[in-house]
């Protein structure tokens, strides 16, 4: 495998399967990545990427900031929990709604309009492995954004009130759409 190290602010796109839950319009959690999936930029998340960046920002008292469409100029809500734990990277915050954007923001949502999730880092430490594939393993988090186009297919919101039927057909639609990604590509 070759080392390689990272110099600018790249984003990530979350995988459609770490769904970010809406709750009282304004309060969202979820998955803002997912270890071990394959992006479409051939980009592997592994576990313990942002554990440094993390512990980094807690002891220097600072947040991972939520941007609306990783727009730095518009920062739209809070990040109050932000961890990682064996599945990936989970977030729970606050839109602030009492914030121009984060009230079309949360209406978007609501709306289905918006529905996906992107990290904003950098990479330090990252190989790539025999099939080209650049395995990200120390990873310094800037934002989390709420998104309209991730770059992982699977990265989506759940809309607020979404039935149980609805989420059900959404996963079996993903499901045969990745099928047929897979068919196509042999």
């Amino acid at each position: 495998m070759t080392q390689i190290d990272g110099g600018g602010l790249e984003r990530k796109f979350c995988p459609q399967d770490a769904t970010l839950i809406v709750k009282d319009g304004a309060v969202v959690e979820g998955y803002a990545s997912l270890f071990g999936k394959t992006d479409q930029g051939g980009d592997v998340v592994q576990p313990g990427a942002y554990a440094a960046s993390l512990k980094a920002m807690a002891g220097a008292d600072r947040r991972v900031k939520m941007l609306w469409q990783h727009d730095p100029a518009q920062p739209i809500g809070v990040w109050d929990e932000v961890r990682e734990d064996a599945r990936g990277l989970y977030v729970k915050g606050r839109i602030l709604t009492e914030v121009e954007k984060g009230r079309e923001a949360a209406a978007l949502i609501e709306a289905g309009a918006i529905d996906g999730l992107s990290i904003g880092y950098r990479t330090k430490r990252a190989e790539k492995d025999a099939r080209g594939q650049r395995l990200l393993h120390d990873l310094e988090l800037w934002e989390v954004s709420l998104v309209t186009f991730p770059m992982l297919p699977e990265a989506r919101v759940g809309a607020k009130g979404e039935s149980p039927e609805a989420g059900l057909m959404r996963e079996l639609a993903e499901a045969l759409e990745t099928a047929r990604r897979e068919m196509a590509a042999e």
